[in-house]
């Protein structure tokens, strides 16, 4: 059985709506239930009012046994590394699958306002057209 689509443009809007609205709620959900407790947590310290975690990426001792074993290069990578996974966990979590929502309902939304035309059934209705008989 060949399913066709009668129209693409209305079909990609519907389908752009459904994943924004899905996405988004989804990233609220996980916003409003996820904790940003760190792990890997040496301590906290008091400052200001506030309370901060301590990690071990953070004192001098640890980077410089990362550049002394990996050069600056190290430093870099890891820091970089310990950013990416902290997409993926906690509050940013939400951020991140709220960005990546809104990316995919843009292209679906484009994808139906901006689709090629098929050249093809074009070349065919102008050629019937433009035939003198």
């Amino acid at each position: 059985m060949k399913w066709k689509i009668k129209d693409p443009p209305v079909y990609f809007n519907l389908l752009s709506i459904v994943i924004l609205l899905a996405g988004l709620i989804s990233a609220t959900w996980i916003y409003q239930t996820a904790d940003n407790n760190p792990k890997n947590v040496l301590g906290y310290d008091e400052g200001n009012g506030s309370v901060y975690p301590i990690r071990p990426e953070d004192s001098k001792k640890y980077l410089r046994d990362l550049e002394l074993y990996g050069g600056k290069a190290n430093v870099l990578v890891t820091e970089f590394r310990l950013w990416f996974v902290g997409l993926w966990h906690g509050k940013s979590l939400a951020f991140t699958l709220a960005f990546i929502t809104i990316l995919i309902s843009l292209a679906f939304f484009c994808l139906a306002h901006y689709r090629p035309s098929n050249s093809r059934d074009d070349v065919h209705s102008k050629n019937s057209r433009n035939r003198p008989d």
